[in-house]
């Protein structure tokens, strides 16, 4: 493998598994762990505790719950609430794990950059399913959250095994991303805004105008 190829492969692996840990940390530690047990990867040492069957097995049983809690509409919102405190650390201990024994100035970039972009892909998952639970259907919820587990896993093969074409579709994703946050965080905000308009109307008495 010459520099370049080397240079690619580790970025697309930091980059990826910061990425997909934002969007689902449980899923992406367990096909991870299962890639390395089947010979399909070579982690570098300090991510050889993810191959542990102890660590499988955990992240196992915690996808589990979160693939049921992750398709019941509002209970997705206060899931990913309690998350936001575990996927982005998470991600910027697995993008510094990936580079490898390079040297602590690597290792301290890869954190913060897979820190941030774990934080980008789960604002944006988080974000999106507040404005799919508004939908009156379940339906919505479901395809969502089945089609985030599919990209996390096939991101994760993909990073490993592709990582040139792994990279030019994160970079578009990034660009995408930069585009729907905003959009995304107006439209949380009108929806928590008429929530608490709605509680507010509920608590005033009839024919009294509600606080200004």
């Amino acid at each position: 493998m010459d520099a370049l190829d080397q240079i690619s492969t580790t970025l697309a692996l930091t980059m990826g598994l910061a990425w997909a840990s934002g969007i689902n940390l449980y899923a992406t530690l367990f096909t991870l762990g299962y890639l390395a047990n089947t010979g399909n990867i070579d982690l570098p040492p300090d991510l050889q505790i993810v191959a542990n069957p102890m660590v499988m097995g955990a992240a196992g049983v915690m996808y589990l719950i979160e693939f049921f809690a992750d398709k019941m509409p509002g209970v997705d919102t206060g899931w990913d609430t309690i998350h936001t405190f575990i996927r982005i650390p998470a991600g910027a201990m697995l993008a510094a794990g990936a580079v490898g024994d390079l040297n602590p100035v690597v290792e301290l970039a890869a954190a913060i950059m897979g820190g941030g972009l774990a934080a980008g892909s789960h604002a944006t998952k988080a974000g999106s399913r507040v404005l799919i639970n508004t939908s009156p259907e379940p339906f919505s919820n479901w395809i969502a959250s089945i089609s985030e587990d599919v990209v996390v896993i096939a991101g994760v093969w993909a990073c490993i095994n592709h990582p040139i074409l792994f990279l030019i579709a994160l970079a578009g994703f990034i660009l995408l991303m930069i585009w729907l946050l905003p959009r995304i965080w107006v439209g949380v905000k009108k929806v928590f805004s008429s929530i608490i308009n709605l509680f507010r109307n509920e608590n005033t008495p009839t024919g009294q105008n509600p606080p200004q």
